[in-house]
């Protein structure tokens, strides 16, 4: 018997039949072109964007949004978007004459846009419309920012209170080499009556990288600023699309913190670039700018030539009066001068008579002490004479008491030696004698034994 009881048993549930993968896709599509409407105004930035390459071709765009899901997390929002040949040459021609640039990546745009899903290549967005007065008004906007930003640092005013200086001759040119503004504008100069020093910093003036090259190149005149008046940025005319770089807010930061003053001439007549607001200076034009200069040098000539002139009639008025009063003062000088002379006559012939009877004064005295002198000499000589000879004699028995004790110890050192000497003789001699007599006993003890022999035989 089972320990528990059984559960009736359930029927078996099949899965559901699979499905391929384009079955599904297709129910995809079935399902979006059901429930979303026939098209949507989308509001997205340009990531990225390829112009047709030929005429009849496709523009194709990826759009993104910046934004956060419920949570709070940065979230990513990117889809494919295809402006079809046809619209594009319609849309993109308008696009550029409203808002002054053509399609670009990193604009804002307000679109038109239908969902489209294709079980090949997925979800895309065609592109119906695009609303350009959006876009200007971003732009718009984005430029009220950049003036806000430089306020606040203060960079709008700070070029302002740079002074220019009253001959700016040595100028930093920041231009391409081959526009035409920049040859316009070293000619204007080249026909002036007045010499300029220009340096060249060349620059890419428009497109995406014209703010960076513009950047770099007034780093190099900073680190040469000591060799500089003034910088000059300028450019030839273009399109409102070409003059968007100069709106950038690190290029007019870069221009409003500049430590030289700034003249811009970029080319423009109507509307003013952030960078011409950030300048010590705009122009509309670079041979605005040329005229500006060969003016100001102008005005500087003309002052100079007036305060000669005023130098010149001042001198002359000081010079007429320095004429009158020299006069005066001659006719004053010779008075007095004659009036000096006979004072310094007198003056002269008193101290001629003092003179004469000083000098006669003298004589006598001297004759007194000479007289004095006459009679004292002898007496000296002979006192010093007396302590000559006295001194003489002294050093004379010193000498010879002296020669006597080193003759004395001369003769006593002599007597040693000798002594020594008959002693060291005698020492020899002895030692002489002693091996003499040695010698003899020696021959006598050899002698000795050979004598009794020879008697007995």
């Amino acid at each position: 018997m089972p320990l528990y009881n059984r559960r009736p048993e359930l029927p078996s549930l099949l899965p559901p039949p699979p499905l391929g993968l384009a079955d599904l896709l297709a129910r995809v599509r079935q399902a979006l072109q059901q429930q979303l409407a026939d098209s949507y105004w989308v509001v997205a930035e340009v990531a990225e964007l390829t112009a047709p390459r030929f005429a009849g071709a496709h523009c194709y765009l990826t759009l993104t949004e910046q934004t956060t899901d419920g949570r709070g997390t940065p979230l990513k929002a990117q889809a494919r978007a295809t402006l079809w040949s046809q619209r594009f040459q319609q849309i993109a021609p308008a696009f550029e004459r409203h808002t002054g640039q053509p399609l670009r990546p990193g604009l804002k745009l307000l679109l038109r846009v239908q969902v489209r899903f294709h079980e090949q290549y997925g979800l895309s967005l065609d592109v119906l419309a695009i609303d350009p007065s959006y876009t200007v008004g971003e732009l718009a906007l984005q430029r009220l920012r950049t003036l806000r930003q430089l306020e606040e640092k203060g960079l709008l005013e700070r070029q302002k209170l740079l002074a220019l200086p009253l001959a700016p001759q040595r100028l930093a040119v920041i231009s391409s080499p081959t526009a035409a503004g920049f040859q316009d504008f070293v000619q204007q100069l080249d026909e002036a009556p007045y010499d300029f020093a220009l340096t060249l910093f060349p620059a890419t003036m428009q497109g995406d990288d014209a703010p960076a090259s513009i950047r770099a190149a007034l780093a190099g005149v900073r680190a040469r600023r000591s060799q500089f008046d003034a910088v000059v940025i300028i450019r030839g005319g273009g399109s409102r699309t070409d003059l968007l770089a100069f709106d950038e807010y690190g290029l007019a930061a870069a221009v409003g913190a500049f430590p030289l003053p700034v003249l811009t001439g970029i080319g423009h007549e109507r509307d003013e670039a952030v960078v011409d607001l950030a300048a010590h200076r705009a122009l509309k034009t670079p041979t605005a700018v040329a005229a500006f200069l060969v003016e100001r040098l102008a005005r500087l000539e003309a002052t100079l030539l007036g305060y000669g002139e005023q130098v010149a009639a001042l001198a002359r008025r000081q010079l007429s009066q320095r004429h009158a009063r020299l006069d005066q003062l001659s006719g004053r000088s010779r008075y007095a001068a004659h009036r000096q002379l006979d004072a310094a006559r007198n003056a002269l012939r008193e101290r001629a008579r003092l003179a004469t009877l000083g000098p006669r004064e003298q004589l006598r005295q001297l004759g007194l002490g000479l007289e004095r002198y006459r009679h004292q000499l002898p007496r000296a000589a002979r006192r010093r004479l007396a302590r000559e000879q006295r001194g003489l004699r002294r050093r004379g028995r010193a000498l010879l008491s002296r020669f006597i004790r080193h003759h004395r110890r001369r003769r006593e050192d002599v007597l040693r030696r000798r002594f020594r000497l008959q002693l060291t003789l005698e020492r020899h001699l002895h030692r002489a004698e002693l091996r003499l007599a040695r010698a003899a006993a020696v021959q006598e003890y050899l002698a000795g034994p050979s004598q009794p022999a020879h008697s007995q035989s």
